[in-house]
């Protein structure tokens, strides 16, 4: 052989060579994405269980490309916080409500109007329809990537005074609302003293009785231990609260094009695991509120009517703020569902 060969078969190997490090070098780049999920409810919240199934499917469908660790209990900060940090990028998924957005995304106050959903049912349909998609859209120049809805639970009243039943036994109790203006407005509407507070001071100001109640769903209620400090509850059902899985639009365009619809495949369906064991749960919790000694009251529905009368003016008012013909695309698709069988 000689040397003008050899120095070339030499030089073959090294090209060889170093397009296979370089190929293993880009394999274990792409092999595993660390990626990090937020929440705010308990480990033993259905809503947790759900994410660490998705951790789980997102393991599995991308084949051990992408590798989710799940921070229960508002670990990682308070829903606003982990919003943030997932808009910046510096966390790279979240669960949990997006009225922190409502300011720039005025779509998202839609969910506030009080009184839109009779069951379960009508919601899911929405959640899986195309406003609920439209809201995903209008979510992205903040950052975020939107991967599925699923569901949180119907708010109920619950107070340390005395049980609700009808319109006028709202009046005077120092409720703790959500921070935004369509539930102060519904509340002041009903007679309430409406307090807006973040969720993490709520339990301490009921145990001074410097709040009388608050509204949450039931599942929520027991699992941050209400029934404590609580010892009324209220099937008011006034406003469904879902929640949306979404990724940093930084942590989505590092995956590749099969590990995208790997963690989409796993969001969707840890979403709809969530939603069925939330809806046992629901069904669960109110004999757990009985034995824990705390009074359930249905409201009967002709009171229901009272109030849903009462807060009419809310939706007139802020509809236009929300989007009108939005509003209106919303509410159609409430319509046909409940039209459906």
């Amino acid at each position: 052989m000689t040397t003008r060969n050899s120095s070339r078969l030499t030089t073959r190997r090294a090209v060889l060579v170093a397009a296979t490090l370089l190929a293993l070098g880009t394999s274990s780049a792409f092999a595993e994405v660390k990626a990090r999920i937020g929440h705010a409810m308990p480990d033993t919240h259905p809503q947790a269980l759900a994410m660490t199934k998705f951790a789980e499917l997102a393991g599995t469908y991308t084949k051990g490309d992408v590798k989710v660790t799940v921070y229960h209990n508002g670990v990682l900060g308070s829903d606003e916080k982990q919003l943030q940090a997932v808009q910046s990028g510096t966390q790279d998924l979240y669960i949990g409500t997006l009225a922190p957005l409502s300011s720039k995304v005025k779509e998202v106050q839609i969910w506030d109007l009080p009184f839109m959903f009779a069951n379960e049912k009508e919601v899911y349909a929405v959640l899986d329809g195309e406003s609920s998609k439209m809201i995903f859209k209008s979510i992205e120049p903040s950052g975020l990537v939107g991967l599925t809805w699923t569901g949180m639970g119907f708010r109920n009243l619950s107070n340390s005074k005395r049980a609700v039943t009808k319109l006028e036994d709202v009046s005077g109790l120092k409720v703790r609302v959500m921070a935004n203006p369509v539930a102060l407005e519904t509340w002041k509407t009903i007679g309430a003293n409406a307090v807006p507070m973040a969720f993490a001071e709520v339990f301490p100001a009921l145990e001074v009785k410097a709040l009388d109640g608050q509204e949450n769903p039931l599942v929520h209620m027991y699992s941050n231990k209400m029934q404590e400090v609580q010892k009324f509850i209220s099937l008011t059902n006034h406003v469904y609260t879902p929640v949306a899985l979404v990724a940093s639009k930084k942590f989505w365009d590092s995956l590749s094009a099969a590990d995208k619809a790997g963690v989409q495949k796993a969001a969707t369906e840890a979403g709809l695991l969530q939603r069925k064991l939330l809806d046992e749960a629901d069904k669960e919790v109110i004999g757990k509120f009985k034995a824990a000694g705390v009074t359930i009251s249905p409201v009967p529905q002709a009171e229901l009517a009272r109030i849903q009368d009462r807060v009419k003016p809310v939706v007139v008012k802020f509809a236009p703020v929300i989007g009108e013909e939005f509003v209106k695309k919303f509410y159609a698709e409430i319509d046909k569902a409940r039209a459906s069988k």
